[in-house]
C-alpha cells in the first residue's frame, strides 16, 4: 500500500464527517511515520504536531502507534481515549466519550489492553478496559462498561456489560 492509499484508507467511510476525516487523516500520517523507522526520524516534528493538535485541540487521544485496521469510522470525535496497546480491526465504528484501555492491577501493574475485532460498532460513553477480546460483529450500546470477553455476533448493554446474542444477523459458517 503506497503512502496515499495508506493515509486515505478511512476517507470514504467518513463521508459527510469532516472532523472524523481530518482526525483520521492526521492519525494515518502519524501512524505511517511511527511504524517505519526512517520516517520516524524524518517525521518527528510532525509527530509532535499531531500530538498537540489532536490531543489538545480536538481532545482525542489516539496514540500514533496504535494498530487500527482500515475503514475506521469516527463519529462525533470528542473525548475519545485509548492506549497505544489497543488493537482495532477493520470496519469498526467509534463514537464520542469512549475509553478503551488497560486497568491498574494490584501492586501498581497494568493489565493488557483490549483487542477489538472486525465490524464492531461502539456507542458513545463506553468503557472497554482490561486484556479482553471483543469478537466480530458486536454492537456495544451507549454507556456500556465492558470488562470481559464478548463473543461474536453479540450485543452488549449496561454496567456491567450484559451480553446478548444479536437477532439482526445470522452467522454464516463455511
Amino acid at each position: 500500500m503506497n503512502f496515499f492509499e495508506f493515509i486515505f484508507q478511512d476517507w470514504r467511510v467518513n463521508k459527510g464527517n469532516a472532523k472524523g476525516r481530518v482526525i483520521l487523516l492526521l492519525f494515518r500520517i502519524a501512524n505511517f511515520c511511527a511504524t517505519r523507522k526512517i520516517y520516524y526520524y524524518i517525521g518527528f516534528i510532525y509527530l509532535l504536531f499531531y500530538r498537540i493538535l489532536v490531543e489538545w485541540f480536538f481532545s482525542i487521544e489516539i496514540p500514533w502507534n496504535t494498530k487500527i485496521g482500515k475503514n475506521l469510522s469516527l463519529f462525533h470525535g470528542q473525548a475519545l481515549v485509548m492506549t497505544n496497546q489497543v488493537v482495532i480491526g477493520h470496519n469498526c465504528t467509534l463514537r464520542q466519550s469512549t475509553t478503551i484501555g488497560n486497568k491498574q492491577l494490584a501492586g501498581g501493574e497494568y493489565s493488557g489492553s483490549p483487542i477489538i475485532c472486525d465490524f464492531v460498532d461502539i456507542g458513545s460513553n463506553v468503557c472497554i478496559i482490561g486484556q479482553i477480546t471483543i469478537n466480530e460483529q458486536v454492537l456495544i450500546g451507549s454507556g456500556a462498561v465492558v470488562v470481559k470477553d464478548v463473543p461474536a455476533f453479540s450485543t452488549v448493554t449496561g454496567n456491567p456489560g450484559i451480553v446478548r446474542p444479536r437477532k439482526d444477523i445470522i452467522p454464516i459458517t463455511i
